[in-house]
């Protein structure tokens, strides 16, 4: 298989945000002959009779019909094949993200966890931002599911770059998915360049100490590190979008922490679940829960001067105000469900 393009990040932004168009493969598809005026065909210079009527019980052709989704299938397996494809140097894969692993992620965004998303409006339909959000569920599907909200439900139709951990990075085939689907390292460089890039960035700054609490303690917001994430934005001169998610955290309700198996592991903690590992693989299925996710208004710091980033008590500030508008809408949503599946 050929290695795709590399294309260097601050080349042609507008063009490396825009989604691909759903009918790239098109080109494909040929033309049909021409017409005579009484109806027959003509094509390589001979006259056709034209094709017999359908029969009344044949169904009429579906707009966008089984054809044109063929084509475009086998256009985009052509360019994945021949390399005919383009990743920045993150190793982000927009056309794959956008025609697959957002295909594939869907049906849970939809079906299972029956997302409703509110203030997507608030995230800039263009220019550099950072999300801020809170993070839960044992397993990092918070994460994924805002990545489909903004790719499905902003109206600019931008694309969510997510900070993750080192660990992920070190796991096979999930290091190669995350890099594909834009995710990056948690690392202060790489969030700065692509805010800088105009793009939205991700980050839950709860890190391991929010998706692995006990279920005693769920929607109680863990410290939010040393503030880095306001520096980031700070030196980007982005604001800051705060983003509460509710309904994550029972998808995995974490009654216990194996500490002495998840070292052997490697793992920052091993859960022990109602279901897991008592039912063994049956037991990682989450819980169908009812998910609502809201951006909250934007904190702008453009207005700082470029000092401001290197300033201890104005980071403590502005992360105590993301991190105290991140639990009051959590508490209000709280309030406002109904139940927690439904």
């Amino acid at each position: 298989m050929a290695d795709a393009k590399v294309i260097p990040f601050d080349d042609d932004r507008s063009r490396a945000r825009r989604r691909p168009s759903r009918s790239d493969g098109e080109a494909s598809v040929r033309a049909l002959p021409a017409q005579q005026p009484d109806g027959r065909q003509q094509a390589g210079g001979t006259t056709q009779a034209p094709p017999a009527p359908p029969s009344p019980s044949a169904a009429p052709p579906a707009s966008g019909g089984w054809e044109r989704r063929l084509a475009e299938g086998l256009a985009f397996l052509r360019r994945r094949v021949t390399g005919d494809y383009e990743v920045d140097e993150f190793g982000y894969d927009e056309e794959l993200t956008d025609q697959v692993l957002m295909s594939l992620l869907r049906p849970v965004y939809e079906k299972y966890f029956r997302v409703e998303v509110k203030g997507v409006d608030n995230i800039p339909k263009e220019g550099g931002a950072l999300v801020v959000a809170n993070h839960s569920g044992t397993l990092p599907l918070d994460g994924l599911m805002m990545q489909v909200a903004v790719h499905d439900h902003h109206p600019a139709g931008r694309h969510l770059r997510l900070l993750a951990a080192d660990l992920v990075f070190m796991l096979p085939v999930v290091n190669e998915l995350a890099r594909k689907a834009g995710h990056t390292l948690a690392c202060a460089e790489d969030a700065e360049r692509l805010l800088k890039a105009g793009e939205i960035v991700g980050v839950m700054p709860e890190g391991f100490k929010g998706i692995g609490k006990p279920f005693a303690e769920r929607y109680k917001l863990q410290r939010f590190g040393r503030g880095g994430f306001v520096s980031t934005a700070l030196r980007a001169g982005v604001p800051i979008v705060p983003c509460s998610i509710v309904g994550a955290e029972e998808i995995y309700p974490m009654l216990g922490n194996a500490r002495t198996l998840a070292r052997v592991l490697g793992l920052p903690y091993f859960p022990l679940t109602p279901t897991f590992p008592w039912l063994g693989p049956l037991g990682a299925l989450p819980l169908p829960t009812k998910w609502t996710i809201q951006f909250g208004e934007p904190i702008p710091t453009d207005g700082y001067p470029l000092e401001a980033a290197e300033d201890p008590m104005l980071m403590f500030n502005l992360t105590d105000q993301v991190r105290e508008q991140i639990q009051h809408t959590l508490y209000k949503l709280l309030v406002q469900r109904r139940s927690v599946f439904f």
